[in-house]
């Protein structure tokens, strides 16, 4: 089985480069290379666009609602200022609103919560209020942090004319003058709070959300707390689910496309469908590598370390690490001695290079002995009695199999 994969790679490979066994023209390759980048472009672009259709875990459950809910954010003193907060952001997204986000399916303790935060955003009235709720707010705090520094400066004057040590009393009376100013508009910036507020606690929605919020019992929220930690967990799974969705019909297409150029003997067809059929492989490959990272290291291991933990033997996971380490080093040392620069490889490449087949240096035309090491470069075959090179694996003359 593994000989038959090998195979089918080696000549998937030679058909990357090759139209009617001989190399592609340059022209033609960069054609084919950036068919190949607008393809792969394309499938990620078409993944993507796919996938979005699956509703994420901060989708289904809001941060609205986590805030509420989970996160226990929301109390009577605050609760007003974070409706006006969200509604407010909501409004001051830079990018058009996306119309399938309202039609995203909702968690069932959430879905009212999103339902009533969008009626009050789509009210434009309601939304100018909150809007100018939080803009009273921040002045307030600002008019406030300024009345207390001119007060401080002038408790300051204040006690240097006590004192005799000051020689400007009109500065004084301006100081006090700005402070009753400021006091007087921070009195009217608090009263048109005040009355803003009791407008606001008076809307419908406003205290339809806020008696929802209050009558969310703990059960329900430990329900969306554990709710939410599966949706975590599984959504990188049906993630890649809705990705393969996308991907491997297109692979197949290609795969089979592939087949029958090959078999049909169409070079052009053979050589397009090769680099699509790599093309596909690329995303599927990497979507898999994806799910493996953020299952394996963020979710398996993470348990498997709590566990460990909890029995006193963290020291197990690092004999386990030095083991992993340990074979997938074993597994590189054989991938690179045996596959990538095995010695029938680094002879491939001499002969094809014209160096001596024995310590590697550059021979010259026509020679049959190194005059650097002295190793004889060719023997007879013993099929067609012809020199061929010694290492060589078929004999140059009659193509057949070197004996060793």
């Amino acid at each position: 089985m593994f000989k038959k994969i090998k195979t089918k790679i080696e000549k998937l490979k030679n058909n990357l480069f090759n139209l009617d066994k001989h190399s592609i023209g340059k022209a033609s390759l960069v054609v084919i290379i950036f068919l190949d980048l607008f393809i792969l472009i394309s499938i990620f672009n078409g993944v993507d666009e796919h996938t979005d259709q699956l509703s994420q875990p901060y989708e289904f459950i809001p941060q609205s609602c986590r805030d509420i809910a989970i996160d226990n954010e929301w109390n009577d003193s605050n609760r007003l200022l974070r409706v006006a907060s969200t509604v407010t952001r909501a409004h001051s997204y830079y990018y058009y609103e996306d119309e399938r986000e309202k039609n995203r399916p909702r968690h069932a303790l959430c879905a009212p919560i999103s339902k009533l935060f969008v009626s009050i955003k789509d009210d434009r009235g309601l939304s100018s209020n909150l809007k100018e709720f939080i803009n009273i707010r921040s002045e307030i705090n600002d008019l406030g942090s300024e009345l207390e520094r001119v007060k401080g400066a002038y408790d300051t004057s204040l006690l240097g004319e006590i004192a005799g040590k000051t020689t400007l009393p009109n500065n004084l009376e301006a100081i006090k003058n700005e402070v009753a100013n400021k006091s007087e508009s921070l009195n009217k910036l608090i009263n048109k709070q005040r009355l803003l507020e009791s407008s606001l606690q008076q809307d419908k929605r406003i205290q339809q959300l806020f008696t929802f919020v209050d009558n969310i019992s703990e059960k329900q929220k430990t329900t969306l707390r554990n709710d939410l930690r599966r949706l975590n967990f599984w959504y990188p799974v049906k993630r890649l689910g809705m990705e393969m969705i996308f991907l491997l019909p297109l692979f197949l297409i290609f795969y089979l496309w592939n087949s029958k150029s090959i078999s049909g003997k169409r070079p052009f067809q053979t050589l397009v469908s090769s680099h699509l059929l790599v093309i596909a492989f690329i995303p599927v490959f990497f979507k898999i590598i994806e799910l493996i990272y953020d299952v394996i290291p963020k979710k398996i291991l993470k348990h498997i370390i709590e566990l460990l933990e909890s029995l006193n033997l963290v020291a197990v996971w690092h004999y386990l690490l030095m083991a992993v380490s340990i074979l997938i080093a074993l597994a590189l040392i054989y991938l690179f001695q045996k596959k990538l620069f095995s010695r029938e490889k680094i002879i491939e490449k001499r002969i094809a290079k014209g160096l001596c087949q024995e310590c590697n240096k550059l021979l010259p035309a026509n020679t049959a002995a190194c005059p650097f090491c002295g190793f004889k470069q060719f023997k007879k075959c013993s099929k067609c009695n012809q020199p061929t090179y010694i290492y060589g694996k078929y004999c140059k003359e009659c193509a057949s199999l070197n004996d060793e």
